[in-house]
């Protein structure tokens, strides 16, 4: 019998409003969903809330970029077999300067 799951990550970096002025950037809480849209949702709404910089404490957070893993399994004849896809997802309103910035700071 054969099976087959699709499972999203993500890791990331937010950007967030320092509390003396300023801003700055901290890693992202990572992130587990059964979908890249259920997975972008909660990321979303951890941004608005400001969640998703792992208890950093910024003032407010501006934006962030994930980087999402989509990973299919399938079982096979009692073996498993596994693919891994990678996207990169911006989400909040960083403006071009900041989207090279995130870049720069996960290379």
């Amino acid at each position: 019998m054969n099976k087959f799951m699709k499972k999203y990550k993500s890791r990331g970096v937010v950007l967030g409003n320092l509390w003396q002025g300023g801003r700055g950037f901290y890693p992202a809480e990572g992130l587990e969903a059964k979908t890249k849209a259920e997975l972008l949702k909660k990321a979303k709404e951890m941004l608005k809330s400001g969640a998703l910089d792992s208890g950093m404490g910024f003032d407010g957070l501006n934006s962030a970029y994930l980087m999402i893993e989509e990973i299919e399994t399938i079982k096979k004849n009692g073996k498993e077999y596994k693919n891994n896809n990678f996207f990169d997802e911006f989400i909040g309103k960083p403006s071009e300067e900041e989207k090279k910035q995130f870049i720069n700071i996960t290379l």
